[in-house]
């Protein structure tokens, strides 16, 4: 039963394991450890089998496994109470050493998420929760693509995507990603900032079930570039985009000296900031949501969360892993699968 009092389906997720040599596995092991979990959803794991056993094996997890074949299996409900894994992969013993990935657990990565991807595009998963990569490990090994963002992008068809970190009180998204700051100045545009601000606020509406939405844009430069004092972006840029939304049902206001813009957010005053860059946006929302925010692809036409951290090559094996984050992810997930079903935009499979 949703907070709304809606009486909602029993969705799936599927789970990506991310690098099967980092902690992925052991981290979906102990979100999936409580049987109370199975109550709102089902998990559908996507990932190398044996890596998912070990983990399970190390943490002394009971988990019910059944490998999945072929996506019709996934609607069989007589196999109600286990965890499908669906897994593409048959890895070596010597491709699954804590830290140490091989070509073959690269290959491995890349399909689970196209294999996870699939399944949400023709509507067998209600979303998917992605755990961590190696993007400089994989683009060793023929990646060619910056993370997991811009490659659910061109699998996905999406013309614009947003990359937004979501915690209990604060949500952020970003304008520009994964680029070397002195270059930020000039990727900056006005049909960037426009299509971030629009994109966030339509998934405030329809995934977060916000409205109206309270959108705060950072500015560029310090004090907000203090009247062009430190820089004109505000000025010529931002400013001018701003004011194209006067008009619309979103409340969007800035651009706002960065040094205070956050602390209002996390006060209540805005759902979400608009940050220029990667580290404006991810530094205040790691301090006070480090084990539980979330990574949300918004502009996508499927559901993706994913965890704010990375592979943790040095805790693999250990059992130390946190997973607080996945929780959060997953958790997240369901809330917008949910708000998209009551909207009408998601039918479960079979009718169900």
């Amino acid at each position: 039963m949703g907070t709304t009092g809606h009486q909602y389906p029993k969705l799936r997720i599927a789970i990506t394991m991310g690098d099967p040599c980092g902690v992925g596995p052991e981290i979906i092991a102990k979100c999936l450890q409580s049987q109370s979990i199975f109550e709102p959803w089902v998990p559908v794991i996507v990932g190398d089998r044996h890596a998912l056993e070990r983990a399970c094996r190390l943490l002394g997890a009971e988990l019910a496994l059944r490998l999945v074949e072929h996506p019709d299996e996934l609607d069989d409900d007589a196999t109600a109470g286990t965890v499908a894994v669906i897994s593409h992969s048959q890895l070596a013993r010597h491709d699954l050493i804590f830290g140490q990935p091989t070509p073959a657990t690269c290959q491995a990565v890349i399909h689970s998420i196209e294999e996870a991807t699939r399944l949400a595009l023709a509507g067998r998963v209600a979303a998917v929760c992605t755990c961590p990569i190696n993007k400089a490990v994989l683009q060793r090994h023929g990646f060619t693509f910056p993370g997991h963002t811009e490659f659910l992008q061109a699998l996905t068809g999406a013309d614009r995507v947003v990359m937004m970190l979501a915690g209990p009180r604060l949500r952020v998204s970003l304008v520009t990603i994964h680029h070397a700051l002195a270059l930020v100045p000039r990727i900056l545009s006005a049909d960037l900032l426009y299509q971030t601000i629009a994109i966030t606020a339509e998934a405030l509406r329809r995934d977060f079930g916000i409205s109206p939405v309270r959108l705060g844009v950072a500015g560029l430069n310090p004090h907000a570039g203090e009247g062009g004092l430190f820089g004109r972006e505000e000025l010529e840029l931002i400013q001018p985009v701003i004011q194209g939304f006067q008009d619309q049902p979103c409340q969007v206001v800035g651009p706002v000296s960065p040094d205070t813009l956050f602390h209002r957010a996390y006060e209540g005053e805005f759902d979400a900031v608009i940050a220029m860059y990667h580290d404006q946006g991810l530094i205040p929302i790691k301090l006070v949501h480090f084990h539980d925010a979330v990574n949300v692809t918004l502009g996508l036409p499927i559901i993706r969360t994913s965890v704010d951290h990375g592979t943790a090559y040095e805790l693999a094996g250990t059992g130390q892993a946190h997973p607080g984050s996945l929780r959060a992810a997953l958790g997240l997930a369901l809330e917008m699968a949910r708000n998209r079903w009551q909207e009408g935009s998601y039918r479960v499979p079979g009718g169900r």
